[in-house]
């Protein structure tokens, strides 16, 4: 048996990145600051969202720098060779199943109402 499963709520560090393919496909990247519970630690940890299909079409819309929002995905590792020196990289990503738009009805005026989506396409 293996559990691969990342749930998570902060604010988002960027307004989305959303990128539309010829097969009709849309995926969207930003990062998400989570505050670490630590007394003495000021600092967030940051970590890379990816979303596909209808997820990432609701987080394009509705997501913004700052706001704040819950997700649970799972926990990827995007490769690649740095063309510069040729050795290999990774950076971890979490891909993103579940959005949940977060905060106060303060905090998103002139937004939709928060609910949660389910992403069905990859």
């Amino acid at each position: 048996m293996s559990i691969n499963t990342v749930t998570l709520v902060g604010r988002a560090g960027q307004d989305p990145d959303v990128r539309y393919f010829e097969s009709g496909s849309v995926v969207c990247k930003f990062s998400l600051a989570v505050d670490r519970r630590s007394r003495n630690n000021d600092q967030p940890d940051w970590f890379t969202l990816e979303m596909w299909g209808r997820t990432a079409e609701v987080a394009a819309n509705y997501v913004r720098k700052g706001k704040l929002i819950g997700v649970t995905g799972s926990l990827k590792l995007d490769s690649w060779t740095d063309r510069a020196t040729g050795a290999q990289r990774s950076t971890p990503v979490i891909r993103v199943d579940r959005l949940e738009l977060l905060g106060s009805k303060r905090d998103s005026e002139g937004d939709a109402p928060s609910y949660s989506t389910a992403d069905d396409e990859f």
